[in-house]
């Protein structure tokens, strides 16, 4: 394992013409952004509270954690907004807030103040197309934006490369799908002797020597785009284009089981307390890490199906095709609570928290934005939009009393409130 300084633009982008290696691997990641995703009433653009500008005062730039509280069902306005490189099709780890830091996996790679939106530091190069922003303890895990088979890991807080691994060129591609504090977990393509890749492994890399500590062959036929990951204590949960939910031991790679769901790459997964939630068809499924054993099963309506669900404050969340909203107790499946009168607008797909207020962001729809809801009973209580028209998904992630969101190559900030 080497460590290196982080170059700055002319480190990272070679003059001349492209390698055919680096096409190729734009090409296969360009597949995964048109795979991944596909969801009251705004104001518009001049409209009290809903309008996308900045505060009052001029400048774009938000001043500390004293937000002007607008009237009830209004939405706030952004504290700041600045234009991004990278569109909003890609997987929802594209966006992530790490301290007073919001991270966004463009071209270039950007680190932003999430008070005032000041760029604190931009990598041109550093991240493929489509990058998930994968955390292991305090260290930011991706594929080096060069396609030359290295792991890079850098610091949220200053951009600055603190880790590489260049895994001995045994495999093509590797991509980080998960990581904790001891090792980063990748799926990759094993090298042929003619330098093809025609079938691909899922491997643990130790942060501290840079070496592949286990390495398992996948199935036959199994891609390497498409995969939904997670990580829990000693397992790893991952779906794939085959519609397979599996978990493996962290420690050593092996497989503890498998099985069938009806939607897989599309959706979010959800691991809390020993279990993983699905969306499957019409059900929100848990099964336990430890041996698969279903734990419980919550059906909503003949012919609708749910979304990918999120745990957040020991409460899982997801809507459904019938436009409704739901708060399901993760250890029991007990429902919370149940809003089905979203008919007439877009439901989240994401979603954040903040204090007794629930967050989602919604998908393709021009009148869609981040939207707040009351996380005791699911009562929607304001939706705010940019009024740009654009059907592109939104995504949010909090940080203390702010909101990040990222929305039609525009990146800006609300108040949490």
């Amino acid at each position: 394992m080497t460590t290196r300084n982080v170059r700055r633009p002319e480190g990272h982008a070679a003059d001349g013409p492209v390698s055919r290696r680096r096409l190729l691997g734009m090409a296969g990641a360009g597949l995964g952004l048109l795979l991944a995703g596909a969801v009251t009433t705004a104001c518009g653009p001049e409209q009290a509270g809903a309008s996308g500008k900045p505060e009052p005062g001029g400048s774009g730039k938000g001043a500390g954690d004293a937000f002007a509280t607008p009237p009830a069902g209004s939405a706030p306005r952004a504290l700041w907004q600045e234009k991004t490189t990278v569109g909003t099709l890609g997987n929802h780890e594209v966006l992530a807030v790490v301290g007073n830091v919001v991270l966004v996996a463009g071209d270039p790679l950007t680190g932003r103040d999430l008070t005032t939106g000041e760029e604190l530091w931009s990598l041109p190069g550093a991240a493929q197309p489509g990058a998930r922003l994968i955390m292991g303890g305090d260290t930011l895990y991706l594929a080096s934006g060069q396609y030359d088979g290295d792991l890079v890991g850098l610091d949220p807080a200053t951009g600055k490369e603190t880790w590489r691994s260049r895994l001995d060129g045994r495999y093509a591609q590797p991509r980080p799908i998960g990581a904790d504090t001891e090792r980063v977990y990748v799926v990759a393509g094993i090298l042929e002797k003619d330098l093809s890749s025609r079938t691909n492994v899922i491997a643990a890399v130790d942060v501290r020597t840079g070496k592949a500590v286990w390495s398992e062959k996948r199935d036959a036929g199994t891609e390497e785009s498409g995969i939904t990951s997670a990580v829990l204590g000693d397992h790893l949960v991952y779906t794939d284009h085959r519609k397979n939910l599996t978990v493996r031991d962290t420690a050593t790679g092996r497989q503890l089981w498998s099985k069938k769901i009806s939607r897989s790459n599309f959706e979010r997964i959800a691991v809390h307390d020993g279990a993983v939630c699905v969306a499957d068809g019409r059900h929100l499924r848990s099964f336990a890490l430890s041996d698969g054993a279903e734990r419980w099963a919550v059906r909503t309506e003949e012919f609708d199906t749910f979304n990918g669900p999120s745990v957040l404050d020991g409460v899982l969340y997801a809507s459904d095709s019938a436009h409704a909203l739901w708060a399901v107790d993760p250890a029991t499946g007990e429902r919370r609570w149940h809003n089905p009168d979203l008919r007439e607008v877009s439901v989240p797909l994401q979603f954040a928290k903040v204090g007794d207020t629930l967050y989602g962001a919604t998908e393709f729809d021009e009148n869609g934005g981040v939207q707040a809801y009351d996380a005791r009973d699911g009562k929607l209580r304001w939706t705010f939009n940019d009024g740009k028209g654009s059907i592109e998904q939104w995504y949010v992630v909090s940080g203390g009393k702010r909101l990040a969101a990222l929305h039609d190559r525009r990146l800006l900030a609300l108040p949490a409130v």
